[in-house]
C-alpha cells in the first residue's frame, strides 16, 4: 500500500547555489560539470578548494552521511548538491544543469534539442574519456599504472591507432552536419553543454597523448574538432577559468602522460 505522506520535494530555485562535491588536486570527471557551470558564471562551491572538503566527498561515498530519506546514497564524485537535490554521473548531472544554465536551446523552440545535445555529450564521455583512461588502468583500476604497464601499451597503441581518429572522425561529422548550425559548435548553431564536453576531452587527450594528436591536427581531417576547441577557449568567461587557479593542472586523474604511451597514430 502506497504511503499517504507525500514525499519531500527538493527545493532548488534558482537562487540556491549549487555545489560540487569532488577529490581536490585533479580536473576529473567534475571538470566536466566546472566548465558548465563557469560558462553560466553561475553561483557554486567546489569541496576541492574548500577547508576541509574531502572530508564531504568521503561522508558521501562511504555511507556516512545521514539518509535524507529522498536522495538515494551516491556512488562516487562528482555529486551535485542544489537545495534539497542530490545527484551524481557527469553526463545526470549535465543533464540537470543544461536547461537551467542556458546551456541548450529554449525546449519551446525546439523540444527535443536536449535528447540530441546529450547524446552527443554521452559519446565523448564513451570514447574520448572513458576509452582513454582505460589507456593507464586496462586491467583494473584497483591496480597502479606500474602494475600493468605491457598491457597499457597494447590498449594505447590500439587507442591511438584506432579508436581516437574513429571518435575524432564522428565529431568531425557532426560538425559538418546541417544539424550543427553556423559556427563552430555541435548543435543549433549555439554553444551547449556537449561542447563544453568535447573541448574538455579534446583538451585531455591533448595533454596525454600529445604526439598523436599533434600529427591529427596537422592533417586537418579533423580541423572543425580543433577549430571547435579553440572556440570555446575564447569564450571569455572559460578563458577566464582557464587562466584562475580554479583551472587545476592534469596530473594522475583521467588524462595522464606517460612518456613510453606517447604514440603516434
Amino acid at each position: 500500500m502506497a504511503s499517504e505522506t507525500p514525499a519531500k520535494r527538493p527545493r532548488s530555485g534558482k537562487d540556491v547555489p549549487y555545489n560540487l562535491v569532488y577529490w581536490p588536486g585533479i580536473p576529473g570527471r567534475g571538470e566536466h560539470i566546472r566548465l558548465a557551470l563557469e560558462q553560466a558564471a553561475a553561483d557554486y562551491t567546489d569541496t576541492a578548494f574548500t577547508e576541509g572538503g574531502v572530508n564531504e566527498v568521503l561522508e558521501l561515498v562511504q555511507g556516512k552521511a545521514p539518509d535524507d530519506g529522498v536522495n538515494p546514497p551516491p556512488c562516487a564524485p562528482p555529486i551535485l548538491k542544489h537545495g534539497d537535490l542530490v545527484i551524481s554521473q557527469t553526463p545526470n548531472i549535465l543533464l540537470y544543469l543544461g536547461p537551467r544554465l542556458g546551456l541548450v536551446p529554449d525546449t519551446d523552440e525546439d523540444p527535443d534539442a536536449l535528447y540530441r545535445i546529450h547524446g552527443l555529450a554521452l559519446t565523448a564521455l564513451d570514447g574520448l574519456s572513458n576509452e582513454p583512461h582505460d589507456c593507464h588502468h586496462p586491467i583494473a583500476s584497483g591496480l597502479y599504472y606500474e602494475d600493468q604497464k605491457v598491457e597499457s601499451k597494447r590498449k594505447s597503441e590500439d587507442y591511438v591507432k584506432n579508436r581516437l581518429p574513429k571518435f575524432l572522425s564522428y565529431f568531425e561529422r557532426v560538425l559538418g552536419s546541417k544539424a550543427s548550425g553556423d559556427g563552430p559548435w555541435l548543435y543549433g548553431g549555439v554553444l551547449t553543454y556537449a561542447d563544453l564536453v568535447l573541448f574538455q576531452c579534446v583538451d585531455g587527450i591533448k595533454f596525454m597523448f600529445p604526439k598523436a594528436m599533434a600529427k591529427l591536427e596537422g592533417e586537418r581531417g579533423h580541423a572543425r574538432v580543433f577549430a571547435l576547441h579553440k572556440a570555446v577557449v575564447e569564450q571569455p568567461k572559460i578563458k577566464a577559468y582557464l587562466q584562475s587557479p580554479r583551472r587545476q593542472k592534469y596530473s594522475n586523474g583521467i588524462y595522464r602522460y606517460y612518456e613510453e604511451l606517447d604514440i603516434e597514430p
